[in-house]
């Protein structure tokens, strides 16, 4: 998946320069070198934001580049965010055009280009995807929940390069989901004969099937036949960017969760967090008494509010919002938030589809209690009852909670022991893979969802 998305990265970087020169040839009917060589470095600039853009759009994940009309709206909004900074260097920023070259129509031309040719070049590559059958031939081998869960991703994203023909059940369980385009097959027998006919290349192997010595001889009859082999969880983790909770165990952790391996990076954020944090506190007081003065109007009661929540290690800490619900919303007891609840006041659902509310957080994440990405800080009301239904739910504290995290932004916010079985499985693929290149990810898409108002 890596090398589809930099062939995706690559190709929208040959379509700007492309767009460029096109939309250059257009304006003086003639392509020209040293005109071209002219404007290189401040459209290289403005390049370079588009694609910070694009990446903030989800314009370069594998399940939102398909050709539907969440791909087409996220290219729509990096579109216009693009242009609205490109014309905000060349007719704002003295000075920013080389040799005073002011390309303002140079630069609408190259726009209205680009959006044919971008999204022209994200079809082709779909098409070559999808179309062409350019797709690894996978088989499952094991039937579980997680196989079955496996099995539909891949069939909904055919642009992953993946295509399941083939479910071997190694016991008489009856079969409950029926997949199209998948066979699905009782029993071990001429196991090899089997993956060779349907021209099988990776065969995914899930945790049951070790149980069955016939079985792994099979499997292992296959190896000199050049099909690769890779455990379910593996490959769950890299196609659906979460840890399967159920195929897991604590020798899991022993393997993939080091903490001594990670304390230069976590030095490093930690640095970033406090100064990052400084900063943001110092410019955004000025809004505080803004917000502070609505909270006031929207309703009666305080403007801030604290909880207790548990931090690393499971020790509590007090955290602070600005109040976003109503005065003794939880008089008859603690309870998850969720959408669409009556207890958020108008200024509050305006201030959580902003993140506005947090603002105060950013002490704690001065005070070292937080941090700007990590899992979400729970309540202890529901920690110790999280704790009791979801496996592992204990080890989310390896590390310091966030403001925001992979599972905030894949999962969103939690109202059930079901969401928060889903986020447990986001948040153990972070903290297995934290890296500043994960952490940048997810602060790029987290301003993507504050743009959007995509907050709850």
């Amino acid at each position: 998946m890596r090398i589809k998305k930099f062939i995706l990265l690559l190709g929208d970087i040959i379509i700007l320069y492309a767009s460029l020169a096109i939309a250059l040839t257009i304006r003086y009917r003639e392509f020209d070198l040293g005109t071209f060589q002219n404007h290189i470095l401040p459209f290289s600039i403005v390049y370079f934001v588009w694609l910070i853009v694009f990446f903030i759009h989800n314009l370069y994940d594998l399940d939102t580049a398909k050709n539907n009309i969440e791909f087409s709206s996220s290219l729509i909004r990096g579109i216009i965010i693009g242009g609205l900074i490109s014309i905000a260097f060349f007719y704002l920023i003295p000075g920013f055009a080389i040799n005073e070259l002011t390309p303002k129509t140079n630069l609408l031309l190259t726009i209205i280009i680009f959006v044919f040719l971008f999204y022209g070049w994200r079809l082709f590559f779909n098409f070559l995807i999808g179309a062409l059958k350019i797709r690894i031939n996978l088989a499952i081998v094991g039937y579980n929940p997680q196989a079955i869960e496996l099995a539909k991703e891949i069939i909904k994203n055919p642009q992953l390069g993946y295509r399941l023909k083939l479910i071997v059940k190694s016991d008489d369980e009856p079969i409950k989901d029926r997949l199209e385009g998948v066979k699905i097959i009782q029993g071990i027998k001429n196991l090899k004969g089997i993956l060779e006919q349907e021209n099988i290349s990776t065969a995914i192997i899930a945790p049951e099937v070790y149980k069955y010595p016939e079985l792994i001889q099979n499997l292992f009859e296959c190896i000199r036949h050049k099909i690769d082999f890779v455990n379910l969880s593996e490959f769950y983790e890299n196609v659906t960017r979460k840890i399967p909770l159920t195929v897991i165990n604590q020798i899991w952790f022993l393997e993939n969760i080091s903490q001594r391996d990670r304390n230069v990076y976590e030095l490093a954020k930690r640095y970033f967090d406090f100064i990052s944090a400084f900063i943001l506190l110092i410019c955004s007081l000025p809004f505080w008494i803004i917000i502070a003065i609505m909270v006031k109007f929207s309703s009666n009661g305080s403007v801030f509010y604290s909880q207790k929540r548990v931090g690393r290690g499971g020790k509590t800490f007090k955290l602070t919002k600005f109040r976003s619900m109503v005065m003794d919303a939880e008089k008859y007891g603690p309870k998850m938030a969720k959408k669409n609840d009556k207890r958020v006041t108008k200024f509050g659902r305006f201030m959580r589809k902003t993140r506005m509310d947090e603002l105060p957080q950013l002490w704690n994440v001065i005070k070292g209690q937080m941090s700007f990405v990590g899992p979400r800080a729970e309540r202890p009301e529901f920690h110790q009852e999280l704790k009791e239904k979801i496996p592992f739910y204990q080890e989310r504290y390896l590390i310091r909670p966030g403001l925001s995290g992979w599972a905030q932004i894949k999962h969103g916010y939690s109202s059930t022991v079901e969401d928060n079985f889903e986020k447990v499985q986001y948040d153990l693929y972070y903290i297995k893979n934290r890296s500043f290149i994960l952490d940048t990810s997810i602060i790029l898409k987290t301003i993507n969802i504050i743009l959007r108002g995509g907050g709850r």
